[in-house]
This record gives structure tokens, C-alpha cells and sequence, in this order.
């Protein structure tokens, strides 16, 4: 019995996780975008890091890679931390206005390559 539900747990929690991911076909991988200014707040979770970013013209809801591959490619929590000055260069959503999914981001002089 406790293999069932423990089996029934996992699976719940696959789902769910399932669910809340989004393909990266909704995003407009031919008209690239770059949204520079200070990160306002810092979600450092899976299945994908977001910050928001104070661009010139708006505030954008910016995803991240997951926090496995940020974390192994230098881009830890404290690097994107609120307060510090990020240039995102990457693809706007075609479904969630204001938001896009970048594929390199630059802190404090450093690029650091998301996909």
C-alpha cells in the first residue's frame, strides 16, 4: 500500500510539473529583442529562473534557463540578484504580453549563455 501511494505521489508531482512548463514555441525566435535595466525581483526556481527588469519602455517578466543550468554556467542566484543591472537578449512571447525568453544575459560585464 505505501508503494502505491508513495507511486501516486510521484506521478501527481510529475503532472503537475508537466503543467507548468511551456514550450519555447510561443515565443518569436525571428524578431530578437534585448531589455536592459535594473532587476526588480528574482524567482531563482524550476522549471525556469524569471526576473523582472525595468527596461526603457516597460517592465518585462524575463525567463531564465532552469536553475541547474544557470547555476553550472556561473549564473547563480547572487549574480542575478534585485538591484544589479542586466542586458537580456532574447525572443518576446507571442502569448504573455511584456514577457520574453532569453538566451544570453549580461551582469556585471559578464555574458553568461542560457541555452
Amino acid at each position: 500500500m505505501k508503494r502505491a501511494l508513495f507511486g501516486f505521489a510521484i506521478g501527481a508531482l510529475l503532472i503537475g510539473t508537466a503543467a507548468a512548463h511551456h514550450g519555447w514555441g510561443s515565443y518569436d525566435a525571428a524578431n530578437p529583442v534585448t531589455v536592459a535595466g535594473p532587476i526588480l525581483t528574482v524567482k531563482y526556481e524550476n522549471p525556469h529562473a524569471t526576473i523582472t527588469v525595468r527596461g526603457s519602455d516597460k517592465e518585462w517578466t524575463v525567463t531564465l534557463a532552469p536553475t541547474f543550468r544557470m547555476t553550472s554556467r556561473g549564473a547563480t542566484a547572487d549574480v542575478i540578484a534585485a538591484g544589479k543591472t542586466v542586458t537580456a537578449y532574447g525572443y518576446r512571447s507571442t502569448v504573455e504580453k511584456d514577457e520574453m525568453r532569453a538566451e544570453r544575459i549580461t551582469v556585471d560585464g559578464k555574458t553568461y549563455e542560457l541555452r
